[in-house]
């Protein structure tokens, strides 16, 4: 079954997932890509500078994370247009768009939206068998929330 998965990555961890990618680029074959911009941009040059670009076609590029990228993965989420976040994270560099991650990792969350942090995390994501097969994750029921009464 086709997932669409969210590629992020904070600065220097970018050649990071340039790597990773590519080195899955089969698995990842057949699967939507959805990247922030400037991580997008370093995932492409890789695998098109190896000859992987034919096999991984379907990208979409965002905004960088800074710029709304990060909010715009959130979006997609919220309204169930994203499969798998795999956000490879710099845990020694305070970022500038701090709250944008937190409130990702928070609306990933919310949705129960499976996301790796880190090499070994994706790894084990794209080996399991609801990688390739079909997992609807269950969400919690909030209508109580959106429905509660709010007094002054």
């Amino acid at each position: 079954m086709k997932k669409r998965i969210a590629i992020i990555a904070h600065d220097n961890m970018k050649k990071d997932m340039a790597e990773w990618v590519a080195k899955n680029h089969k698995v990842l074959a057949g699967h939507s890509l959805v990247c922030t911009g400037t991580t997008g941009k370093v995932v492409s040059k890789v695998l098109s500078s190896r000859g992987f670009s034919e096999e991984i076609q379907d990208v979409t590029f965002l905004k960088s994370g800074p710029l709304g990228g990060d909010q715009q993965v959130g979006a997609l989420i919220a309204d169930g247009k994203i499969d798998i976040i795999i956000f490879f994270c710099d845990p020694m560099m305070a970022q500038p768009h701090d709250v944008d991650v937190k409130a990702l990792m928070r609306i990933a969350s919310v949705y129960n939206v499976p996301l790796a942090l880190n090499m070994s995390s994706a790894d084990f994501i794209i080996s399991s068998p609801y990688f390739t097969g079909e997992y609807k994750p269950q969400v919690n029921d909030y209508s109580s929330y959106i429905e509660r009464i709010i007094t002054k």
